[in-house]
């Protein structure tokens, strides 16, 4: 198995570095050996304009990955496929899916319309479903569905394929990234909403590296029950990963737990961090 070295960018989160933009979203630009990979897409106007002011080539992306088929993942889909005209586009069928979030009322959570259409128009040729595990470039293995193996793990929130909110969404298309590196995987998160240890557990299997360097991106634990953060906190602990970068969905709250039970190894993704091993 070839050893990677990896640089993840954060170009899209609901915290930025100054002079650029925060919103809630997500996207990466990850380099790896012979690799350029566009993680998702964000949400809005955020991510082109932190692009354009990092100096990230996204013309140059040999990979656009979609985590899943939320709007904060997909707002870009067509601004990518107008730049990244040799991208191959690896995403789940189900992230087509029409989708709700309820709380108070539902809420159109699923990829928007000009998204959806951009995808329908990327090129066959150039167009991956990925519905199992797929290693995308020797080392760097996309996860695929994940299974849900936890008992204390579910998708973080109240989520349903109707707005009448009588079919629940497992949200089978959540799907995350892992690259190999000499120290163990790097794994980049869109929402996690499969959990992060089921994430983990199954990458590191796929991936047969039972190591795991560094864990970045969202961990969708905004509404987690204390008795959630306190064994995700464990099972990290166990895996004894160096670094980690909470963001996006993961929760201001829940980031400071896990700082507290982990210590220096947290820091919170913001647009603008550079990550580098």
């Amino acid at each position: 198995m070839r050893m990677n070295g990896v640089t993840i960018t954060v170009l899209s989160d609901n915290r930025a570095a100054y002079g650029l933009e925060a919103e809630h979203g997500l996207s990466f630009w990850i380099e790896t050996t012979g690799r350029k990979i566009l993680f998702d897409t964000g949400r809005g106007d955020a991510l082109p304009r932190n692009v354009d002011a990092l100096g990230i080539d996204v013309g140059a992306a040999d990979d656009v990955v979609l985590s899943h088929g939320h709007y904060d993942h997909t707002g870009n889909v067509g601004w990518a496929f107008d730049r990244a005209r040799h991208a191959t586009l690896h995403t789940h069928p189900e992230a087509l899916r029409t989708r709700y979030s309820i709380h108070e009322a539902p809420k159109p959570i699923g990829m928007p319309d000009a998204a959806r259409e951009a995808v329908r128009a990327w090129p066959e040729a150039r167009h991956r479903w990925v519905t199992e595990p797929q290693e995308l470039a020797p080392g760097v293995w996309m996860s695929g569905p994940v299974p849900r193996e936890t008992a204390f793990e579910d998708t973080g929130g109240p989520f349903y394929l109707d707005a009448a909110g009588t079919e629940q969404d497992l949200i089978p298309d959540d799907l995350s990234l892992g690259v190999q590196t000499q120290a163990g995987l790097v794994v980049c998160l869109g929402c996690c909403h499969a959990g992060v240890v089921n994430t983990l557990r199954h990458l590191t299997r796929v991936a047969g590296e039972p190591r795991v360097l560094a864990v970045v991106g969202g961990m969708h634990l905004q509404h987690a029950s204390p008795e959630r953060l306190e064994q995700t906190a464990e099972a990290l602990k166990e895996y004894a990963v160096p670094y980690l970068y909470p963001g996006h969905c993961t929760g201001n709250e829940a980031v400071a737990f896990l700082g507290r039970r982990l210590g220096p190894s947290v820091q919170a993704c913001y647009a603008g961090m550079k990550i580098g091993f």
